[in-house]
């Protein structure tokens, strides 16, 4: 069965993209405490002066125990069992950074105009981050019933969740053979039948395969592709041809309420903040004497042509299903636009 004039398998939500990598993983301010705690003992104790939060010295610098708090924040992943080891990693690392800044700055590279303008940018980014974050923070968590509801209201996802092996093909074509196209890859008994006609007619494509839950496939399209059965394909126009996607088989492994409760608490909060982010923004915008100037005071040319939907990664193996024996909201986030 064909489905012309189906959405391309494609795009995320970036704007959620880069919510969702500010969010703090609740396990990192435990960590951070295990990690502070074995430090401060290894210093003799919290004796209240600055030596007990020294880590190393290097020359006439300090390292401390809070620097290396600092960059465990961000490693997410750690166990706290780990803690000791990597904290340990870190400080060498801090040393050899701190050798090097000694040496950037006895050589004045600190004061190079290259320097002082990523410096500067970084400064910005960083202070920026820290407004949004706070603008985040006002955003109230969604409520049982409105977690209830989104499970029912996308059954693709939980209650008739499947696991879909997919492969794709982007074919060079020119506007006029599209109907072609479709009508022979409706003929064909399978796909490589159809790239068979390819090669023989010399068309010019690229093909990938992969196996992926619902939770990781764009949730614009997850929709369409869970109404496919096994051999349907979607077939939609791309920038420089037809783009192909073939469902070869899938298997059903819903995800109860209950397993999918947390990762749908966490989707929805992300929602409202990148909301209430942009909502915030435009405000500011309404609200402030902003003059484009020289070029871009100009209005835009016409916007190029849209990148062509992105390609599932290549995989001779099947992938893991990691939400087999639970709903994973990492891996669900990535289907949801986050990362």
């Amino acid at each position: 069965m064909l489905h012309p004039g189906a959405e391309p398998f494609s795009t995320h939500n970036k704007d959620l993209d880069k919510m969702a990598q500010r969010l703090i993983n609740p396990r990192i301010s435990l960590l951070t405490a295990v990690v502070a705690a074995a430090l401060l003992a290894a210093c003799g104790g919290d004796k209240g002066d600055k030596a007990s939060q020294t880590a190393a010295k290097v020359n006439k610098e300090e390292i401390t125990v809070h620097q290396i708090n600092f960059v465990l924040q961000r490693q997410p992943g750690l166990k706290p069992e780990q803690a000791e080891a990597a904290s340990r990693q870190v400080l060498e690392r801090l040393i050899d950074q701190e050798l090097a800044v000694q040496k950037a700055e006895e050589q004045k590279l600190d004061r190079d105009p290259r320097v002082v303008q990523q410096i500067e940018a970084a400064k910005r980014e960083i202070i920026a981050r820290a407004y949004i974050e706070r603008v985040g923070e006002s955003v109230a968590k969604p409520s049982n019933d409105e977690i209830a509801k989104y499970y029912n209201d996308k059954p693709a996802l939980f209650k008739d969740r499947r696991i879909y092996s997919l492969q794709e093909l982007q074919v060079e074509a020119k506007p006029e053979q599209f109907e072609t196209l479709r009508a022979k890859l409706d003929a064909s008994k399978s796909l490589n039948e159809f790239v068979e006609y390819l090669k023989a007619n010399d068309f010019r494509f690229t093909g990938n395969q992969a196996v992926r839950p619902a939770e990781q496939l764009p949730l614009a399209s997850l929709d369409t592709i869970a109404k496919l059965k096994d051999g349907d394909s979607l077939v939609s126009a791309a920038p420089n041809g037809v783009s192909i996607l073939y469902l070869v088989n899938s298997r059903s492994q819903p995800v109860d309420e209950a397993r999918a409760r947390p990762a749908i608490e966490a989707f929805l909060l992300n929602q409202r903040k990148t909301e209430a982010v942009q909502k915030d923004l435009k405000a500011l915008r309404d609200t402030s004497k902003i003059e484009y100037v020289g070029k871009f005071a100009q209005p835009a040319p016409a916007a190029a042509s849209a990148p062509a939907p992105a390609e599932l990664p290549a995989s001779d193996a099947a992938a893991p299903a990691p939400a087999a024996s639970g709903l994973d909201p990492a891996s669900i986030s990535k289907g949801m636009g986050l990362k």
